[in-house]
């Protein structure tokens, strides 16, 4: 089911197809009503809502018109919205516009109200029909609705280009992904205690290359047990396998009946769905668009990077190192909190170094993740501090910047329960 989810995502043109279909049978059934039964409900429809097939053509040949038109306005923003986030924002930011469900929904829309009346237009014969019709009434209010549907399209898309809904949209999105691994270390996992499996080993291999999407940790615990199999788990989502890698080890007396590897999906691409990691890169390289010359727009970078503190502190409440799943039948293991802190500042420390207002906020973000984080990571936040400035040239630095991150590295120091320094002294030495 969750394969099948990932595909529907995956493959845009599904949405619009549905409603093109349903065009096309709205079209052919108002066709029939036209044809056989608009005389018997003549008394119940005002006159004024029935044209004759003279009338119903020229209107609906309008109609299709000025849908295909509307359709070719939206088709285009579309595109353009998708190089400004491919330019000013992150390349990998496009699959949070491009799986948007509104933006094909109404693409969707547009298509199949111009469907509707040319296949109307199509079927409007003088020849078939005696009497008034009904399907030009139809069309009006299908086109009304599309006109409707083109203005929420574009206050959508002049609120989904603002970097601050990008950004609220990428917070959202991890934090899902955090809330799923919560909710399994609730629940399924425990620590590692003895690890001690019997019976043949047995690798199962990834089939073709291809980035971990999301392994199925329920499924994979309870056919398990069902099987009376240990597994050991060897990657995490967003790994990048090629053909012939051991996903799994699986250890049992008997053969597994069917393949291991229905419990797992590759893709081409990296996504969110899992990959804590992938979610929190995405946000990362917003910020550093942000506070490239090109763009240079630091306070954006600023508060993402603050509001990253945040996610960061409940990454932390997440238990790391290895654990076993359901009834000791899993082994998986959690990546540890100092690579993530890693894997989020290398860069940014980086590109960010010759900012002071970029220093300020890693330092309030660390100090955010310390106050919503467990104590067992404080020394880790210290430390991570100490990697940032390491490539920072505090004597360079004016004397007020000099005092304000001193200031910022004394609240730090109290969050993390750590004896603070003098920046100027410890540097000049």
């Amino acid at each position: 089911m969750k394969k099948l989810s990932i595909l529907l995502k995956e493959k845009i043109w599904i949405t619009p197809a549905l409603y093109i279909v349903i065009a096309v049978s709205l079209s052919i059934a108002f066709y029939y009503v036209d044809l056989f039964y608009i005389e018997e409900l003549k008394p119940f429809i005002p006159s004024i809502l029935l044209t004759n097939v003279d009338l119903a053509k020229t209107i609906m040949g309008s109609l299709a018109g000025a849908l295909l038109t509307m359709t070719i306005f939206t088709f285009s923003t579309i595109l353009v919205v998708l190089t400004m986030y491919s330019s000013q924002f992150s390349p990998r930011t496009l699959t949070n516009f491009i799986q948007d469900k509104i933006v094909w929904r109404v693409l969707g829309i547009f298509l199949s109200g111009f469907i509707f009346n040319t296949l109307s237009l199509l079927f409007m014969r003088a020849d078939l029909y005696e009497t008034d019709v009904i399907t030009t009434f139809a069309g009006i209010v299908i086109a009304f609705f599309c006109l409707a549907t083109f203005s929420y399209f574009i206050h959508y898309i002049a609120t989904s280009v603002q970097v601050g809904e990008l950004v609220n949209n990428l917070i959202t999105e991890s934090e899902e992904a955090i809330s799923k691994f919560e909710e399994l270390q609730e629940n399924e996992a425990s620590e590692e205690k003895d690890w001690s499996p019997i019976g043949i080993k047995e690798s199962h291999r990834a089939e073709k290359e291809g980035y971990i999407h999301y392994l199925s940790f329920k499924k994979l615990v309870d056919y398990a047990e069902e099987q009376e199999l240990k597994i050991e788990i060897l990657v995490n989502p967003g790994d990048y396998v090629y053909e012939g890698k051991a996903i799994f080890n699986v250890f049992g007396v008997n053969k597994a009946e069917k393949s291991i590897n229905n419990f797992y999906s590759l893709g081409a691409s990296r996504t969110s769905e899992q990959d804590l990691d992938f979610a929190i890169q995405k946000m990362v390289e917003v910020a550093l668009r942000a506070i490239s010359p090109g763009i240079n727009d630091p306070n954006t970078a600023n508060d993402i990077i603050v509001r990253l503190g945040r996610l960061l502190g409940r990454l932390g409440r997440l238990k790391t190192g290895t654990f076993l799943l359901g009834e000791e039948q899993v082994l998986y293991r959690f990546p540890s909190y100092k690579k993530t802190l890693y894997k989020t500042f290398h860069q940014l420390s980086h590109y960010g170094k010759e900012d002071i207002s970029v220093l300020i906020a890693i330092l309030d973000s660390l100090k955010i993740a310390a106050e919503v984080g467990p104590n067992r990571h404080h020394l880790e936040l210290w430390e991570t501090h100490i990697y940032v400035f390491d490539g920072v040239d505090i004597q360079g630095l004016k004397t007020l910047d000099q005092e304000t991150l001193q200031e910022k590295l004394d609240e730090l120091a109290k969050a993390t329960n750590q004896h603070s320094y003098n920046i100027a002294r410890e540097k000049g030495n």
